[in-house]
């Protein structure tokens, strides 16, 4: 494999910290071209010193000799005291500049200083903490900031959940659990992984594995839609369970139900089941890499297949029975069929009616019958009398 590069750089958000002192860290979620993904932390100041210095490499691509050449991005100055608010109102100018950095020309996006910076530190992995000191407070970057970046606010308090059973990391990118430990989530993918974060370990988790401290957490999932959203099979998979599907890369299949673990119920034809959602992707969405990233990821695990499950909730998720997305899926596309078919017929029908009434020829008043000879010499005038006599 080549050298190393980055392909992606988002900003999670920040923390603010208090050890050794009260400062300030942004959170970026860095995605590397061997399909890695790392959480880093960087003061602004760093940022900035790694801006100046990325500047003093590519002079022209920074417009010192002329400014029209100019493509790095600008970069503010830090301020003399750097707090909360500014730090906060910061975060739309440094999404785009990392937007920006990692789609500059390669010599610049895969330089040596640009993948030195990024790269995963000790304190990273590690960050310093103190048990007589806060814990740090976590401010997110809202989903929509980019198109809303004056409607960030904080702080965003994360979510806590627990650990249902012992969940063993088969990669490095993935974090370890015992039944009973209490995560924060920093991000849900609606792939079935959670990226969490445990005391001083970061990494990505399975969704069936944990479950919310408030409560079964099926509010948080959405209700079937039994019309169905139109995905393509990115990769093929064999059913274990009896209730999963088996189909082929390329399969064309309705998806009817999102659940938070990252297994879908689908539909092909008249047939429903659960599929990885990570192994889908929206019809009419175009990603290239999306094929190479799943040969190297498995699919979660299922809730359903976890062993020695340990909740803290005496009531379980209202879980909805194959049986039951079978009969109302079949009983949507059943009623669809019929609409469509009154539909048709009323079209038919109209049709016949009309044309033969434009065939018809148009109705003629109706004679009234002659009156009789009595009628008329007893009602009529002595002129009309006169011509029958």
């Amino acid at each position: 494999m080549g050298d190393a590069f980055i392909r992606h750089i988002e900003l999670l958000g920040y923390e603010k910290r208090f050890f050794p002192s009260q400062h300030y860290v942004y959170m970026f979620l860095v995605k590397w071209n061997d399909l890695s993904e790392k959480v880093v932390y960087r003061r602004f100041t760093e940022i900035y010193e790694f801006h100046k210095a990325l500047k003093e490499m590519f002079p022209i691509e920074s417009g010192d000799i002329n400014i029209e050449n100019r493509i790095i991005p600008h970069l503010p100055a830090p301020k003399w005291f750097d707090g909360q608010r500014s730090t906060e109102n910061r975060q739309g100018t440094l999404a785009e500049y990392c937007y920006t950095l990692v789609n500059l020309p390669h010599k610049i996006s895969r330089c040596l200083h640009v993948v030195s910076f990024f790269k995963v530190r000790h304190d990273d992995m590690n960050p310093v903490t103190d048990s007589q000191i806060k814990k740090p407070e976590v401010f997110l970057l809202p989903k929509d900031s980019k198109k809303k970046l004056t409607d960030i606010t904080g702080p965003i308090v994360l979510q806590t959940y627990r650990a249902i059973a012992d969940y063993e990391k088969s990669s490095t990118s993935e974090m370890a659990l015992k039944a009973g430990d209490m995560v924060d989530v920093v991000e849900k993918s609606e792939n079935g992984w959670w990226f969490c974060q445990l005391k001083n370990k970061r990494g990505w988790v399975p969704a069936a594995y944990l479950e919310p401290m408030d409560g079964p957490d099926e509010s948080e999932e959405q209700e079937p839609n039994y019309a169905g959203e139109a995905y393509m099979v990115q990769k093929s998979y064999t059913a274990v369970e009896d209730d999963e599907l088996t189909l082929k890369e390329g399969d064309t299949i309705e998806v009817i139900h999102k659940l938070l673990d990252g297994w879908w119920v689908i539909r092909k034809d008249e047939t429903t089941g659960y599929y990885p959602a990570m192994y889908l992707q929206k019809a009419g969405e175009v990603n290239t890499s999306v094929k190479s990233e799943l040969r190297n990821r498995g699919a979660p695990p299922r809730r359903s297949t976890i062993r020695n499950v340990k909740s803290i909730h005496r009531q379980g998720r209202k879980q909805i029975s194959q049986e039951t997305y079978r009969r109302n899926s079949k009983k949507y596309i059943q009623n669809q069929r019929k609409m469509q078919g009154n539909s048709q017929n009323k079209a038919n029908v109209i049709i016949e009616k009309k044309e033969p009434e434009d065939n018809k020829p148009k109705a003629q008043p109706a004679v009234p019958p002659r009156p009789s000879k009595d009628l008329i010499l007893n009602r009529c005038t002595e002129s009309t009398r006169s011509k029958i006599l």
